[in-house]
């Protein structure tokens, strides 16, 4: 179990979460024959204490990745969550995702082009999808509609 351990975190950047559930969908896989049971939790805390896992900075960097992808902050919420983030580790990644909501919009108005990055004005069925779209990506109503109802050319700024 320990190799398998070794291997995927070498691999992977991972969480104490996701070693787990890898953990014991692997000994599950492979029926487990021994007398004892399996220590996955005190192995996963060994690679924890041994710095091998650190939850907080994988965090800060998938929370980096997302916002640099233009994912709102509610989509980095939800990542964080999967991943098994504790509140108190994902903290200061929620925290640079709550600044950096501007220009993960834009990233994403960018990507789509939507509103002032659009060629042309777009009908109304079309901008209700773009506004889907952003809210599906983790964005506020209020950022999503300034950036789907702008004219296309318009220079929005993060004070208007």
């Amino acid at each position: 179990m320990y190799r398998l351990a070794i291997r995927y975190v070498e691999r992977y950047a991972t969480t104490r979460k996701k070693l787990a559930d890898y953990l014991h969908r692997k000994i599950g896989e492979r029926e487990w024959q021994d007398a004892a049971p399996a220590a996955v939790e005190e192995l996963v805390e060994r690679f924890a204490d041994l710095g091998y896992i650190d939850d907080a900075l994988y965090a800060q960097t998938k929370a980096a990745s997302l916002t640099r992808r233009g994912y709102g902050i509610r989509r980095v919420s939800q990542a964080l969550y999967q991943a098994g983030i504790s509140e108190t580790d994902g903290r200061e990644a929620f925290h640079a995702s709550e600044t950096n909501k501007w220009a993960a919009a834009d990233k994403f108005a960018r990507k789509r082009k939507v509103g002032p990055y659009a060629e042309t004005e777009q009908d109304p069925d079309k901008r209700h999808k773009q506004l889907q779209a952003f809210m599906r990506a983790g964005h506020d109503f209020d950022l999503a509609s300034r950036f789907v109802f702008a004219k296309p050319g318009a220079d929005l700024t993060e004070e208007d």
